[in-house]
């Protein structure tokens, strides 16, 4: 077979259910051999929207995500993408055309170094000149991709190896010099942990996005129960434990919970699951846990003690350590439970005590308002996709999160855009269950052309629009730190979304005044295909508590009682 050929049959060994992407003269002989094969494929509109589809895929299920450009633009259009993957450590294989070899190093028409360029955003990248490679180097990128720390890896293939034929035959096995995917660590260092656990009088859980991609969700709510030691999560973390639990005390750091915040500062040992401490959590750095001792479970040795200085490192995959963790804990005579209570009551009460809270208009319907009607509305197996800015943050507050796998957001790199084609990749990915988007009208025009993308391909998402006229998390700092100065993020308003969505053929509605807002919600939501619905609501509100970038958890400027 010819390369074009080897790289859908390798696809098709590695179980790779659909494809998203864009073609272009650099990967015609790939599309030729996907129209004779009757590969699944999505079409994206923008190059941007195929990589962000296969990594809501990915984040979805649990696979690997794959996506196709051609060479030059459409592969630089990709970068955003992969950055945005390799800041959450998703795994994805991004395929891309480059011109023929004689020409490559030439700058010729439509060349881009991809390699060089993506160097330090991925996991691994290669550039592929020889046909024979192919197959090898496939298997090398699913395999790299998708074990330790999981990441994106980009297989840039020369446009004439796709037409050079071979004889085909794709590895078993994978041989890689100093990586062997065995991500096992010291068992000693666990020994360490329940030594300092059974001295604890205060401990505290603080999960994070590793705990999904591990899926380990189910183990750590045993050990919880075990224990009774209080959760706090990161942005990454939500879903791994139940929103409503009563000893998860919400999300910490920036805009964290006053009662999770709080607990961090006053726990006497931190425990860290697949976290990397990122600076919108800990803020500044030598306030930060002042009274704790600090475990760190972690993959990837390169986090340990980057932002924070870690006691008792657990290095290895969280599919070894926490079964050893929890098999201690269930041979330890020590009672957890009653060692730990007057603190779990104590940090319980403080969360009651201070909620997320806003205050109710009756002549405006409220961005938290809004949030907390979706979670009463849809099923415990909906998952959620977020763009970013405040809608991001009021999700993270106000959605309960049930299940691991069920709030989708880009976290470290903050993408706006990433969430219309994220959402098209997770439902693709999960088929049975409904996904909803909630996105802001500044995020929303980012990639706005993939709504034709759901529409062409009857993909059945509900986009949620927080429609408040601003550049809404931005103007929240202008208000808070520039003097109230808003350069450049007062939009119009004078785009009509609901004609826009339905140009781009989805249904759509508008919601606009609250006593509207639960039936016309409940309608929307229970409507077949795809559909936008546009609410409208203030645009001054902020996003509280908030705690100013570089300040103390414990400095947070709270928010109103909720009326």
């Amino acid at each position: 077979m010819n390369g074009a050929q080897a790289v859908l049959e390798s696809l098709k060994r590695e179980n790779v259910e659909v494809i998203f992407g864009y073609p272009g003269g650099a990967v015609l002989d790939l599309y030729d051999a996907l129209y004779k094969t009757k590969y699944p494929h999505i079409l994206t509109r923008h190059e941007q929207g195929a990589v962000h589809a296969a990594d809501g895929y990915a984040r979805a299920t649990g696979k690997v995500g794959v996506c196709f450009a051609t060479s030059g633009p459409g592969a630089t259009n990709l970068i955003t993408g992969i950055a945005t993957a390799n800041m959450d450590s998703i795994p994805l294989v991004c395929f891309t055309g480059q011109v023929t070899n004689p020409l490559i190093g030439k700058d010729s028409f439509q060349e881009a170094d991809i390699v060089g360029i993506t160097t330090p955003i991925t996991k691994h990248n290669y550039l592929v000149k020889k046909a024979a490679d192919l197959p090898r180097v496939i298997r090398e990128a699913f395999f790299i991709a998708s074990t330790g720390r999981p990441g994106p890896v980009v297989i840039d293939i020369a446009k004439d190896v796709f037409t050079t034929e071979i004889d085909y035959e794709y590895p078993e096995k994978v041989h890689l010099p100093g990586y062997s995917g065995d991500f096992t660590g010291d068992e000693s260092q666990l020994a360490d942990v329940m030594e300092v656990l059974g001295e604890a009088k205060k401990p505290l859980f603080f999960i994070g996005g590793g705990l999904t991609l591990s899926n380990q969700a189910a183990l750590f709510r045993e050990i919880v129960d075990k224990t009774h030691i209080p959760v706090v999560s990161s942005l990454m973390g939500l879903g791994c434990i139940p929103s409503a639990q009563e000893d998860f005390l919400g999300m910490v750091g920036m805009h964290g919970s006053y009662a999770a915040n709080m607990a961090v500062q006053e726990c006497d040992l931190l425990i860290g699951i697949g976290v990397r401490f990122d600076d919108r959590v800990i803020g500044k750095v030598a306030a930060f846990a002042p009274e704790a001792r600090i475990v760190h479970f972690e993959v990837d040795k390169a986090e340990i003690n980057k932002n924070v200085v870690a006691d008792f490192p657990v290095v290895g995959d969280l599919r070894w350590s926490l079964p050893i963790f929890a098999r201690l804990l269930q041979e330890s005579a020590v009672d957890y439970k009653g060692s730990y209570d007057a603190w779990r009551s104590h940090v319980i009460e403080m969360n009651s005590k201070y909620p997320f809270a806003y205050k109710t208009n009756d002549s405006y319907i409220m961005p938290q308002e809004l949030i907390e009607k979706v979670s009463e509305l849809v099923d415990d197996d909906t998952v959620i996709v977020t763009d970013v800015g405040q809608h991001q943050m009021w999700a993270a507050q106000f959605f309960n999160s049930r299940k691991p796998r069920q709030f989708l957001t880009s976290g470290g790199l903050g993408t706006m855009g990433y969430g219309l084609p994220a959402a098209l990749g997770a439902k693709l990915g999960q088929p049975d269950k409904q996904v909803v988007l909630f996105t802001g009208d500044g995020s929303i025009m980012m990639n706005c052309q993939e709504m034709s993308t759901a529409a062409d391909n009857n993909i059945d998402v509900k986009v949620v629009l927080l429609h408040n006229r601003v550049l809404g998390m931005v103007t929240q700092w202008q208000r808070m730190f520039y003097g109230k100065r808003y350069s450049q993020t007062l939009l119009g308003g004078k785009t009509d979304f609901v004609k826009l969505a339905e140009a781009m053929g989805m249904k759509a509605c508008r919601i606009e005044k609250p006593e509207a807002l639960e039936p016309m919600l409940k309608e929307a939501l229970a409507a077949e295909g795809p559909m936008l619905i546009d609410v409208m609501l203030p645009g001054n509100e902020d996003v509280l508590p908030m705690v100013a970038p570089g300040a103390c958890l414990s400095d947070m400027v709270l928010g109103g009682d909720k009326e």
